[in-house]
């Protein structure tokens, strides 16, 4: 792959000036994990790069009389050795991964708020089915204390924000904020609007996605969906791109990420810059039946024009790998429409985390840094090249050794969400 920029750049997807888009990026200069498979960042990695699953059967509750009985769940967490006691109470189980994957993140980038300009950092998340384990909790007090059926619904409601909320108010974070809700391709929406506010002057920002619904109510719901695997052993459960496919297994976790213009990480000397985001895009699928072709293509498209990048500069994609039959057909399509068959190494290093809800899209960008970081693809697990009938360089069996310099991030969410983001190494 050249990595060589294309000669005249296409207007960017989000609609700013040419010297606007050619302005140096944000960087990553933290990173925050808390995944199925590892709790923290390297723990994490070094698990990937081993192949290891941490997809099983769930534990938090008895799923026998459910469709589908795999999840990925992050074990051995205890919030009590990570957070101050008077915030048990006031976080649901989510907001708790989220604040550790934040604290981490911003003590891997060597970075206290606190010491910065009163509105210099902020913080940009992203949420989708997270505030079901709350909500089941509030219903089961609702239940245990008779109906104050006000209190439970105001609960309920006011988790969507919570995450971003929780982590400014503990970090003295005063600048701009937000959650997405954009299903399952938040992780990378929320990471592009954090880069927005870098590029208009904040000086940091943390960002991503930790998500999860591995309770009763939660579970009935994803069930119902009829996306799950009905399968009970993981090997065969969660197989994208395979003529096995039967769907995917949900999991919980995700990753938050630190954002700093690359002029600010460079000037104070960054401990850390695992990249740049270089480029990004979303778009959204047309109304079934309607006859016009899916918008995945057209998100890859625009993400390469913001980044000023050509196909070919890209190294490797991190697939949003549905494990759906037809939805992997779409996906496949789009990269070898976008590629050429076979033109790109892909890889779904989810199979062995499980679809984390709005928190996968963000665990995914971290592990594509790690992999430009360390010059190395992670394995699609339990999915062999002879079982797969699309034309994709898919990278099975174990990792991959590669230069890497460019790789692209796909996430699609229920409902139609499409999103892609670039990410560019800068050392």
């Amino acid at each position: 792959m050249s990595g060589r920029t294309a000669p005249a750049p296409a207007p960017t997807a989000s609609g700013m000036t040419p010297a606007l888009a050619a302005a140096p990026p944000a960087v990553v200069t933290g990173l925050g994990v808390i995944a199925p498979n590892g709790t923290g960042t390297e723990e994490y990695w070094r698990a990937m790069l081993r192949g290891e699953s941490g997809i099983g059967r769930i534990t938090r509750f008895d799923p026998s009389p459910y469709a589908a009985t795999l999840a990925g769940e992050v074990k051995g967490f205890e919030p009590k050795k990570h957070l101050p006691n008077r915030l048990l109470p006031q976080t649901d189980p989510m907001t708790r991964l989220a604040l550790v994957a934040a604290e981490e993140a911003l003590a891997d980038a060597d970075l206290d708020p606190r010491q910065l300009p009163e509105y210099a950092a902020g913080v940009v998340t992203a949420a989708s089915g997270g505030g079901f384990e709350f909500g089941q909790r509030e219903l089961e007090a609702l239940w245990s204390r008779g109906g104050d059926h006000v209190s439970a619904y105001q609960s309920f409601a006011w988790f969507y924000p919570v995450n971003s909320g929780q982590i400014s108010i503990r970090h003295g974070m005063r600048g701009p904020g937000g959650a997405l809700v954009a299903e399952q391709a938040g992780g990378l929406d929320a990471v592009a609007k954090a880069r927005r506010h870098v590029r208009d002057g904040t000086s940091m920002m943390v960002t991503g996605g930790v998500d999860g619904a591995l309770c009763p109510w939660g579970w009935l719901c994803q069930t119902r969906s009829g996306g799950l695997s009905p399968h009970a052993d993981p090997r065969r459960a969660y197989l994208p791109f395979s003529t096995h496919a039967s769907g995917y297994v949900p999991g919980e976790g995700g990753a938050m990420l630190v954002l700093e213009d690359a002029h600010s990480a460079a000037e104070r000397g960054a401990v850390h810059v695992y990249g740049g985001i270089a480029g990004y895009a979303a778009t959204f699928d047309p109304r079934p039946g309607s006859g016009r072709p899916p918008g995945l293509r057209r998100a890859i498209q625009l993400a390469l024009a913001d980044a000023a990048l050509s196909a070919d500069a890209i190294d490797v994609v991190f697939a949003d790998a549905m494990g759906l039959p037809e939805a992997d057909a779409v996906e496949a399509k789009a990269l070898a429409d976008e590629f050429g068959p076979r033109g790109v190494p892909v890889t779904a290093p989810k199979t062995m985390t499980g679809r984390l809800l709005a928190g996968g899209a963000s665990l995914d960008l971290a592990t594509a840094l790690l992999s430009l970081r360390d010059q190395v693809i992670p394995p699609t697990v339990n999915v062999h090249d002879r079982a797969t009938p699309h034309a994709l360089d898919l990278v099975t069996g174990g990792p991959r050794a590669a230069e890497l310099n460019c790789a692209l991030v796909l996430a699609r969410g229920h409902g139609g969400f499409n999103s892609a983001m670039v990410v560019r190494r800068t050392a």
